[in-house]
């Protein structure tokens, strides 16, 4: 996994809004804001939904610490789009189709939930980094059980350092 002080490598990811297929990256907030990334496991599931729905409600905090935030998944961008709508989430979900941006990271699975029997690799951990402007690790955070949420009092805590 990537440590704090660590260059973040950058993404380009496909996304999928109201104006239809656009790419996110995370070098366009490069001089501008400090970005939130946040890997989760799979769009439907409750755990997620919680987080990104509790997310979209707290988006106003996230402004005012001069913080973009970014969901990413392994899930295609037509299911995330399906999963936002459905739930009223507002924050940016970028494809991870390939799982290159998860291994980049560091917090791909091997083998996603093996006990249940589901051997899926390349799932991503949920996981949150904090880049900062300049494009360098600030926070990062993996976890290994799916079922555990950031510590996102802590991640606001650094955010209002570095804003």
């Amino acid at each position: 996994m990537l440590n704090v002080g660590d260059k973040a490598p950058d993404f380009k990811l496909t996304t999928l809004g109201s104006d239809g297929p656009a790419f996110t990256t995370l070098s366009e907030n490069a001089g501008k804001s400090n970005t939130l990334v946040l890997f989760f496991p799979m769009a439907f599931t409750g755990v997620c939904t919680q987080e990104f729905c509790d997310l979209t409600a707290s988006l106003p905090d996230y402004t005012s610490l001069n913080a973009a935030v970014v969901g990413i998944s392994g899930d295609n961008p037509f299911a995330q789009s399906a999963w936002a709508e459905k739930e009223g989430i507002q924050v940016t979900l970028a494809s991870d189709y390939e799982h290159d941006v998860a291994k980049a990271y560091g917090v791909a699975y091997d083998a996603f939930l093996p006990d249940k029997n589901l051997e899926m690799g390349g799932v991503p951990k949920r996981s949150a980094f904090i880049v900062d402007k300049e494009g360098t690790i600030q926070y990062a955070e993996s976890k290994d059980n799916p079922g555990e949420l950031p510590d996102f009092e802590a991640i606001k805590a650094k955010l209002g350092e570095l804003a």
